[in-house]
């Protein structure tokens, strides 16, 4: 008779949950240096945030006042006295590089300064934790409202603190739809409920995303979600300053009754009094005395916290401070420690930005209002005429880039006696030159065909220029194609 055997599962590795379970992190409200550097910082860059869609800038006539403005509709992006048009992305994507060079540097002087100070996520998840201290207070006080508040208290509280993140996260989302139109326009809109149905869209979008990264997430992001930490960590030298604990003086650590007692006795005993502080003062919820972490954003909240224990204590500040590994072991070594803020990838990075910024602004200052663009009719390349002569036509689109009507005079240059005309325009004549209107801020799109009775190449592929010359003041541009013949 066969008999069923029933194999019991083995625990091990196998059955490890895939995940760590989330664990809820409240910070202490810490002061001192770093804690003030963040405040600062927040208040600018939410300041920036806020405030500049509302700012005004004069551009003339026939152009938008707003300072800094997207304008989707037209296709134009307006920064103060700058206006990018479709056709000069490649100011945006130099921006871009600028912005990860920079990225670059900030990591390799000093670590995760980005994502530390002046990360959004970082930013307004700071707002987020003021906003729940203010209402519910710190983690000690909310641990005894547990037992002493009553459920109408606590109800009262945590309602309370939704209504003002959902506001926070709703003025974050109204805020960025100001960048797409004229701001006060779009807030009287908003407030009347006539806006546009994509602003509602937008901002719905916005507040959900910003309520539940900040309220939320939190932490969450930067460890899981946010590419940044992994590539930092393949940036990063030796010679990048982190926040570091300093176990050459923290160790070996303990109360400060016991540390005090093995000093008398003669025997090692650290700065580190073990209180955890540093912990609980911590974002993301790491314990910086076990070293460099992935979860670590650099905040420098620890430092403020530890200095504010070893003051009380009556012992030296900087036990957890900007350092480098190097350093920490070189003391325990006897070594004197090693700065080298300037070295071959510092100077790398400073240097590209250095170049591509200097190569933008040049181009910047040195572009012309007028532009001018030429595609050459594929079919047919070219046509004899009755008369004998080769015929090819062009699509030109002129472009006027200021506030103002302008008439441009075409020419053309490279083919023998030519002679050119305008077809599906309005144009004049003037000193033989056909000259076209062109609306102001707009393109302008023409028909023009070119013919010559001169003799040409078998086979004949003239290099040829055409040049568009404001009539008043003498701006020129020029574009270049070819001139076919038989």
């Amino acid at each position: 008779m066969n008999v069923a055997t029933k194999v019991q599962p083995v625990q091990g590795e196998d059955d490890a949950p895939l995940y760590e379970a989330r664990r809820k992190i409240y910070p202490i409200a810490v002061h001192g240096t770093f804690r003030r550097i963040k405040w600062t910082l927040l208040l600018i860059t939410l300041g920036i945030y806020y405030l500049t869609p509302f700012l005004r800038w004069d551009r003339g006539p026939n152009a938008p006042s707003q300072a800094v403005l997207v304008d989707l509709v037209n296709g134009r992006f307006y920064f103060f006295f700058i206006e990018i048009w479709p056709q000069e992305i490649y100011y945006v994507t130099g921006l871009l590089i600028l912005a990860a060079l920079t990225l670059f540097l900030m990591n390799a002087v000093a670590g995760r300064l980005w994502c530390g100070y002046l990360c959004p996520q970082t930013v307004w998840t700071d707002l987020f934790q003021a906003i729940e201290r203010m209402v519910e207070g710190d983690p000690r006080q909310r641990r005894e409202k547990l037992k002493t508040a009553s459920k109408a208290q606590r109800a009262f509280e945590t309602v309370s603190k939704h209504f003002l993140w959902l506001m926070l996260a709703w003025w974050t989302g109204g805020a960025w739809v100001l960048y797409f139109a004229d701001a006060p326009t779009l807030t009287m809109q908003l407030l009347k409920g006539q806006a546009p149905l994509v602003a509602y869209l937008w901002i719905g979008i916005l507040t959900f995303t910003t309520y539940i990264f900040a309220g939320h997430m939190r932490e969450q992001v930067c460890t899981y979600m946010c590419p940044w930490p992994r590539i930092q960590a393949a940036l990063t030298d030796e010679y990048a300053y982190n926040v570091t604990y300093r176990y050459d003086r923290g160790e070996p650590r303990g109360s400060l009754k016991k540390t005090e007692a093995l000093k008398l006795q003669g025997l090692p005993a650290g700065d580190c009094v073990d209180c955890r502080q540093c912990v609980a003062a911590c974002p993301t919820g790491v314990d910086i005395r076990l070293g460099s972490q992935l979860a670590c954003v650099q905040c420098g909240l620890c430092i403020d916290a530890c200095d504010t224990v070893m003051n009380k204590v009556g012992r030296p500040t900087g036990l957890i401070a900007y350092d480098t590994e190097m350093n920490v072991q070189r003391r325990v070594e006897g070594l004197p420690p090693v700065h080298k803020f300037i070295r071959a990838r510092t100077v790398l990075y400073a240097a590209l930005i250095v170049v591509i910024g200097g190569v933008m602004v040049a181009a910047l200052a040195t572009r012309g209002s007028e532009g001018v663009a030429v595609i050459h009719d594929r079919n047919p390349l070219f046509v004899r005429l009755s008369d004998g002569s080769i015929r090819n036509a062009y699509t030109l689109r002129l472009v006027n880039k200021q506030s103002m009507p302008r008439r441009f005079a075409i020419a053309v240059e490279g083919v023998p006696d030519a002679k050119v005309d305008i077809t599906g325009a309005v144009s004049t004549v003037e000193d033989g030159r056909p000259v076209v209107e062109v609306g102001p801020d707009q393109t302008y799109e023409v028909r023009v065909l070119v013919s010559t009775h001169a003799r040409l190449p078998a086979n004949a592929s003239l290099d040829v220029t055409f040049h568009i010359t404001d009539v008043a003041g003498g701006e020129m541009s020029s574009a270049p194609d070819h001139f076919k013949g038989p």
